[in-house]
């Protein structure tokens, strides 16, 4: 579809590329919103990309709402004659999934979920026909997942799963959303997984935890100390499960400032993973620190 353009007041202009998740319409936020930064429009304070989204915020006494609306009509135009790639980083997230804090929180709150004699990870296991919850585990962490939006709450990010539709996995809510979720809970709603950078509340299923910090306002974190958020749109994420033994020594080593995430610059083809998905994703899996 064509973008579908609405302004909020005078100060925001919110662009729609399309009314369903893809990884098609995700290339197309992410090229427009780096076309419009690279342009510096005058009058542009702030741009917020989404999953099939974004959002301009801007100054009207620099710029007119129409003046606005033209400049990023031109940036669709030039931008959808070129390439669908991005240069970009894929990092390791270790996952210890079934960890007991999440496994104490989510039987809680049984009575807001669609079964509550099931765990989250067995009622995902279930309605997406995967005959063990370790199989199910091995789904979800067998494929690399990019971020398409960062937010919500500050530092969480959104993450889409690089496989063909059909093997996508899909999972709904809690009925009714709980009012505490750990930090740094892996969760998962709709066709998105996520990871919750603070304790709040939340409605995503809870499958696992990660040792490693993604949001640190007071950037006393090694990682983090240039800019207290970690992830970005783009960033392509795979996740590792880890058990007990080493979730508790990368806590150690984050607490100490020696834990370095793993992480590669990469560049990402749309059209080469399309051509070949599984080949594609593997061979981005082994860049990951030169493996």
């Amino acid at each position: 579809m064509q973008n579908r353009y609405s302004f909020g007041g005078d100060e925001h202009l919110f662009v729609e590329c399309d009314e369903s998740m893809s990884l098609e319409a995700f290339f197309k936020s992410l090229s427009m919103t780096n076309a419009v930064r690279d342009s510096q429009i005058k009058g542009v304070t702030e741009i917020c990309p989404a999953n099939a989204s974004f959002q301009i915020k801007f100054n009207p006494d620099i710029i007119r709402p129409d003046d606005m609306l033209r400049e990023v009509q031109a940036i669709e135009s030039a931008a959808s004659k070129t390439d669908p790639v991005i240069a970009t980083r894929i990092i390791e997230i270790p996952v210890f999934y079934q960890d007991p804090w999440t496994h104490e929180t989510l039987m809680r709150f049984r009575e807001r979920h669609q079964d509550p004699k099931a765990t989250d990870l067995e009622y995902a296991a279930r309605i997406n026909n995967y005959a063990t919850v370790d199989d199910f585990i091995a789904a979800h962490a067998g494929s690399p997942w990019f971020v398409s939006m960062v937010g919500f709450v500050a530092g969480l990010p959104f993450m889409y799963q690089m496989v063909d539709r059909p093997r996508q996995i899909q999972v709904p809510k809690y009925l009714r959303p709980r009012t505490d979720t750990p930090k740094l809970t892996i969760g998962y709603g709709g066709c998105f997984s996520c990871i919750y950078s603070v304790r709040g509340a939340g409605g995503y299923q809870m499958f696992g935890i990660t040792p490693m910090p993604i949001f640190d306002p007071e950037q006393k974190t090694s990682y983090l100390r240039d800019f207290m958020v970690f992830f970005r749109p783009g960033d392509i994420v795979k996740f590792k499960p880890i058990g007990r033994e080493e979730y508790d020594h990368t806590v150690e080593q984050v607490a100490a400032g020696r834990f370095t995430p793993a992480i590669s610059d990469v560049t990402f083809d749309l059209r080469e993973f399309q051509k070949d998905i599984d080949g594609y994703n593997a061979r981005l899996e082994g860049m990951i620190n030169g493996r």
